[in-house]
């Protein structure tokens, strides 16, 4: 399959085999979104009236806090705080009641604007992932090759292969995604069970053998929520 402005970004996420490459598609995603929204970005008028409507999810938040530029972020919340008072509290109406103000109140709850731009950075990604795999053998190799799918990731693609391959496509995509979570997490449990074995008073002095087994919490932990 020739190369394209579309493929070039999944064969790069690819590229590295290190840990769950759709977390790294999601990682990317993520952070050129924070990144842009704390730039130049924070002031153009039009994205201003996404985010004043969207918000942010607290994993958001931390992030665009972390990235030290207090002043953006505190502009963002400002108008943001007064687009719900106004929604919530300031506006007038007849049909006004308690149910329509929870709605309101509601909405900003469960929004994110980073989060509604990977969701649709995602959805993109996974129509040329899929059309790779079932046009391109090289891909399908590389595919194969990772070193593991988390499972939330593993949840989503099988939720898409039946729609997005054809048959046998799927059938051979399902099993690929199968044996990366398979193989892993059978790795993944020993190491966990090693951790835990070495706590026995028996396993312990200078020559313990951890194994691989002294980051296995914070690597499940990653396999089983992608963070």
């Amino acid at each position: 399959m020739r190369e394209s402005i579309l493929t070039i970004p999944i064969n790069e996420i690819f590229e590295p085999k290190e840990e769950c490459p759709i977390c790294r598609m999601r990682n990317m995603l993520e952070t050129r979104c924070v990144e842009y929204i704390m730039g130049a970005a924070m002031m153009e008028p039009d994205v201003r009236i996404e985010t004043n409507e969207l918000g942010f999810c607290y994993t958001h938040f931390t992030q665009m806090k972390n990235c030290k530029n207090r002043l953006s972020l505190a502009l963002m919340l400002h108008t943001h705080l007064k687009k719900i008072n106004l929604d919530a509290f300031e506006k007038k109406s007849l049909f006004a009641g308690k149910s329509s103000k929870q709605r309101k109140i509601s909405q900003v709850n469960e929004s994110c604007f980073v989060c509604s731009k990977i969701d649709w950075g995602m959805e993109r990604f996974m129509v040329t992932l899929f059309e790779m795999f079932q046009k391109d053998k090289s891909f399908r190799e590389l595919f194969a090759s990772q070193e593991y799918i988390c499972l939330p990731h593993y949840e989503l693609l099988l939720s898409l292969s039946a729609e997005k391959l054809d048959k046998p496509a799927a059938k051979e995509f399902d099993k690929t995604c199968e044996t990366l979570v398979k193989n892993y997490m059978a790795s993944l449990c020993g190491d966990v069970g090693h951790y835990c074995d070495m706590y026995d008073y028996r396993n312990t002095g200078k020559d313990a053998d951890w194994g691989n087994s002294k980051d296995s919490i914070e690597r499940a932990i990653k396999f089983l929520t992608t963070r």
